[in-house]
């Protein structure tokens, strides 16, 4: 999403091995450069991924990690941002050594989310909040190259085929709405490719879809079927860059395998969907989804599934699995509420999962996280196993643009990871949100704040916030992470409360022959002896694993019990 949108929208399989674990913080070994902390022993998952389940981790690239600073300043670009609004030095090279190190594994993710690596505008743009650069990657200016701040072509593929060793899959940001802004050294789309006004009002369709997001972000004619000519600038590029005639070559071949005319969303289409069939992407995440007209969204999903079955064939090796192509969506002001019907401005309903889409982000979550537990748990599974079911909702507490997360002030990190990663539905964690990252910056203005450098250095020094201390929220996160991501029932299951006093539920999946049963009791009384009935659950002589404490106990009498200290319990069956 663009820095002004704030204010405008304000499987290879996982080794089984045990993980270790070292009881004391004071034994913890935290390289200076933020490696993970081994989190409690727990089972790597040993059932087939479901997206329904996927624990997502967003990152910003250029926020999270510098690998390699030679490429920190590309283009010409200078280090004269307003705060937190210039390219910072991450790149794709540092993704690639945190998952190498097992950062994302010791947290139980299995999907990285990237925002878009395509080259963007050359120059800053000041929109109101001081002078800023694309370094979020949502101002594109060649969709067909890696941006020199983040790396190479060879940097793309080195990440996604980590990932995929490391059994994670890569989800991708698009933007098929507008291109990066105008500047002296960025000019404007030809005006048969884009619009430039009016700007959007967002009383009906036409004033959110046809029409500019905000000022001097030209906005793509994806309502067009009329053929257009490439770009001269983009032709003048490819040129210079010695790869004119072999880019000529695929867009001829492509239109004439389609038969879609040279209309530009058809040439966008192609150029996202090149980044499937190269690297071998899993999925999209569409951005600014409800601002483009809904069935562009189905053709795109038909472009990259093609691409992503042809890589598939090419890298039987390389591929995690058999799933189809994933797609979910940025509608902003969607919640889980609406269903599958989403009132657009004005009052017309789509149903955007009609139109390609196997996910949507949840805006909703946010406000939702102050119910109490069973109420959010409980609402959550009716509607994913009723109005939704065969779809799934994206949850999240934090982004990169949203002005109002849950717990902005980073006062309630535990609360916040329990509530997110055991809902019903898949799991967003904004980089920092296991890490407590600060959402507040001084000195910054709008969406800036929320987009600082990722903290490892609080992580590697384990830094006290008062009430916690950063390791321990690391901790508390990868707990969580890891049992979700080792039972499919907990994102993707069926939801029952078994008790109020103490707080018990469990969750059940059984489908296409995965059976999978967990059971889950929070705010018991610390610092004692728990036991709890699990009579109906678990049968008699079972082994159960606490997967927060990392201890295992028999059912006997229809009973089990615990000395794990903690005021929670994450059991499932050894």
């Amino acid at each position: 999403m663009i820095n002004t949108k704030l204010n405008t929208k304000l499987s290879k399989k996982f080794n089984t091995k045990f993980l270790a674990f070292s009881i004391s913080l004071m034994q913890l070994s935290v390289p200076s450069s933020g490696a993970a902390i081994a989190p409690l022993p727990a089972l790597v998952a040993k059932q087939p991924f479901l997206w329904d389940n996927a624990t997502v981790y967003f990152l910003l690239t250029d926020r999270f990690f510098n690998s390699d600073r030679t490429n920190d300043l590309a283009y010409g670009r200078k280090a004269d941002a307003a705060p937190l609004r210039g390219f910072a030095g991450g790149d794709l090279a540092g993704i690639t050594a945190k998952i190498e190190r097992g950062y994302f594994k010791d947290l139980g993710v299995n999907v990285i989310w990237l925002t878009p690596p395509v080259e963007q505008i050359h120059a800053g743009t000041d929109e109101g909040t001081g002078k800023s650069y694309g370094f979020h990657g949502y101002w594109a200016r060649d969709f067909t190259r890696v941006d020199a701040n983040l790396g190479t072509e060879a940097d793309m593929r080195r990440l996604v085929d980590t990932a995929h060793a490391h059994g994670i899959r890569v989800l991708l940001d698009v933007v098929m709405n507008h291109t990066g802004p105008v500047t002296q050294a960025d000019p404007v789309w030809p005006a048969d490719w884009v619009r430039t006004g009016p700007a959007c009002t967002y009383q009906n369709v036409a004033s959110t879809v046809s029409c500019t997001l905000v000022n001097n972000l030209p906005d793509f004619r994806t309502d067009s079927d009329t053929s257009v000519a490439l770009p001269p600038e983009l032709v003048k590029k490819w040129k210079a860059e010695g790869r004119y005639q072999q880019e000529v070559k695929e867009l001829d071949a492509f239109f004439a395998r389609t038969g879609w005319p040279r209309a530009p969303r058809y040439y966008l289409m192609k150029w996202h969907a090149d980044w499937v069939r190269k690297f071998g992407v899993d999925g999209f995440r569409i951005d600014t989804a409800k601002h483009v007209e809904p069935a562009v969204w189905k053709e795109l999903k038909q472009v990259a599934s093609s691409a992503y079955e042809e890589w598939k064939q090419c890298n039987p090796h390389k591929k995690l699995g058999d799933e189809k192509f994933f797609m979910t969506g940025e509608v902003y002001n969607y919640a889980l509420g609406h269903g599958t019907e989403f009132k657009m401005d004005g009052g017309v309903l789509v149903n955007f999962y009609a139109n390609g889409f196997d996910s949507l982000i949840n805006f909703g979550f946010k406000s939702d996280a102050t119910q109490n537990y069973e109420t959010l748990f409980g609402t959550y599974s009716a509607q994913l196993q009723g109005a939704l079911k065969g779809y799934s909702v994206l949850n999240y507490v934090s982004s990169h643009d949203d002005g109002a997360p849950f717990d902005a002030a980073r006062r309630l990190p535990f609360e916040t990871a329990t509530k997110l990663l055991l809902s019903p539905g898949a799991a967003q964690i904004y980089y920092g949100d296991e890490t407590a990252r600060s959402l507040t910056v001084p000195g910054t203005h709008g969406d800036a704040t929320l987009r600082s450098m990722m903290n490892w250095d609080e992580l590697a020094s384990n830094a006290n916030r008062g009430d916690y201390r950063i390791a321990e929220v690391r901790q508390h996160w990868s707990r969580l992470g890891l049992f979700r991501q080792a039972h499919v029932a907990v994102g993707a299951g069926v939801h029952q409360q078994l008790s109020a006093q103490p707080y018990l539920f469990k969750r059940t999946y059984q489908k296409n022959g995965i059976k999978d049963t967990v059971l889950v009791a929070l705010d018991l009384p610390a610092n004692a002896s728990q036991s709890i009935d699990v009579h109906g659950v678990f049968a008699d002589g079972q082994k159960l694993k606490d997967y927060y404490s990392g201890k295992t106990a028999l059912v006997i009498a229809g009973k089990v019990t615990f000395d794990s200290n903690k005021n929670l319990l994450l059991l499932a069956p050894e």
